[in-house]
């Protein structure tokens, strides 16, 4: 089957598709040549107001319905997207230049998941009672009522599914806007859910740059942000929504560690590294950048990594064989290479990769330092590229209190045999998303998000049903008033 890559227009408002030309063009980028391969148009304020307005109404009559009916409409959906998982997969590669050969398996499916795991549990969202003698306490959970969600590039099917799947359980509605680069996929999800049900007006699609972001985040009707974002993106988003008193959800970057024992299986964790810095070429929140090497194997596992990464199919992400594909952007593309000549400034050593390759579209090659210390630069700063730092370490204590030693707190993962020491060390991590012998499982079922400048709040699992929802309390007196007059 063909597929479409222009939208039919380029917002969904009010369970149609709206267009308003009179918004800044944004072109669309295919990652793999550098052309243009289709446009949108930035949201104008009059469809900003659209957009929420209608949201704001459609909310009142979804949330009427029972957790059971909206759970219904959820599933629904979610088998909607698994029929049509090649072409969104497609669409995916197009809007990304992810290769097909992780599209395919982990975006719209994992979307799918979500649609699915808050589905099923919409029905079961009930409060509780609480006896008081002969009085009694019950409580209601309740929607917000009207959440914005702010989507990043690198997985645009995902996180606007990850962002909605909850929201839409505990009864509220949406307005989503993705980022510029890939505005794409989204409309395809909000076309998908008012398919399966939805009623008008309840998830929405609007484009633009940050100033739509900014309307939309300010808007006095708006009741939660959830951002998908970088750090310094995040503390401006989240200062303007506490100037409104909204509730947040901070999803952001990280410089997060992975920490490799000498007792560690050398292939697995290999593997780990690989999946860390090179899955999506580097272009992952979560991402253990920070590979700490005890000093034991320091040698075998560059040898091996090498070894690994000359198999490494670098490709039309279209054809299924290809297994890293170019960076999202020129201009992502242009930090990561200013990154590569800052670790080689610096006295880093280049084991592998570091070139920018001789083809049309924005790749470069998976790149590996070794020899890195704690205060280079590759060793501070997020990259969100495709470039990966080996520092050595000692001892247990030692490799702990480096890990530790960033503004960030999103992930952390830890190889090695000795699962006493594996969960010891875990424990010790200052980080809300964490891995022992594995790295960058991020399943539906399980609490996703950080700590520190790495956000706020949690995505995914029963947890993210309390960041969308709020409790109400009701005291039940049984018997007389008592007053003082």
């Amino acid at each position: 089957m063909t597929v479409t890559v222009q939208p039919k227009a380029s917002h969904f408002i009010n369970g149609a598709y709206v267009e308003d030309t009179a918004g800044t063009e944004i072109p669309v980028i295919y990652a793999a040549t550098g052309q243009q391969i289709a446009s949108v148009h930035a949201a104008t304020p009059e469809i900003v107001d659209m957009a929420l307005a209608s949201a704001k109404a459609g909310q009142k009559s979804w949330a009427a319905m029972t957790g059971t009916e909206r759970g219904r409409v959820l599933r629904r959906a979610a088998d909607i997207m698994r029929d049509r998982n090649h072409d969104l997969s497609v669409l995916e590669t197009y809007d990304t230049g992810k290769p097909m050969s992780e599209t395919l398996y982990v975006d719209a499916t994992s979307g799918a998941d979500a649609l699915e795991y808050f589905g099923g549990l919409a029905g079961s969202l009930t409060g509780e009672h609480i006896p008081m003698g002969q009085d009694w306490v019950y409580t209601v959970r309740e929607p917000l009522g009207l959440c914005v969600g702010i989507g990043a590039w690198n997985y645009p099917t995902q996180i606007a599914c990850w962002k909605a799947a909850p929201a839409l359980a505990c009864g509220n509605a949406m307005v989503f806007k993705p980022s510029e680069t890939t505005p794409l996929c989204a409309l395809k999800v909000a076309e998908i859910l008012f398919e399966a049900g939805l009623p008008a007006g309840v998830f929405n699609v609007v484009q633009g740059m940050g100033e739509v972001g900014g309307a939309l985040v300010t808007d006095p009707r708006v009741d939660k942000v959830s951002l998908t974002g970088s750090a310094p993106t995040g503390k401006k988003v989240y200062a303007a929504a506490a100037a409104g008193m909204k509730h947040v959800t901070m999803e952001l970057g990280g410089k997060s560690p992975l920490i490799i024992f000498d007792d560690a299986d050398l292939e697995n964790a290999v593997g780990g590294a690989i999946l860390a810095n090179f899955y999506s070429s580097g272009q992952i929140c979560s991402n253990g950048t920070r590979v700490f090497v005890q000093k034991g194997i320091k040698e075998a596992f560059l040898t091996r990594l090498t070894e690994r990464l000359e198999t490494a199919v670098i490709g039309d992400p279209m054809d299924e064989a290809t297994t890293f594909g170019p960076m999202v952007s020129e201009n992502q593309r242009d930090i990561a290479l200013g990154y590569i000549a800052k670790g080689e400034a610096e006295g880093a050593r280049l084991v592998y990769g570091g070139k920018q390759l001789d083809r049309d579209g924005w790749y470069i090659q998976p790149t590996v330092f070794a020899d890195v210390n704690d205060g280079m630069v590759i060793a501070r700063e997020e990259i969100f590229g495709p470039v990966m730092a080996v520092l050595d370490f000692d001892d247990e204590d030692e490799v702990i209190a480096r890990a530790n030693d960033t503004e960030f707190g999103l992930a952390a993962g830890v190889f090695t045999r000795d699962l006493s020491r594996g969960h010891r060390v875990i424990a010790a991590m200052e980080a809300g998303s964490c891995f022992i012998n594995s790295y960058n499982d991020a399943p539906v079922e399980a609490p996703f998000g950080g700590v520190k400048a790495s956000g706020v709040g949690r995505e995914n699992s029963k947890e993210a049903i309390k960041h969308y929802s709020q409790v109400k309390s009701v005291y039940v007196r049984m018997g007389d008033v008592e007053a003082p007059f």
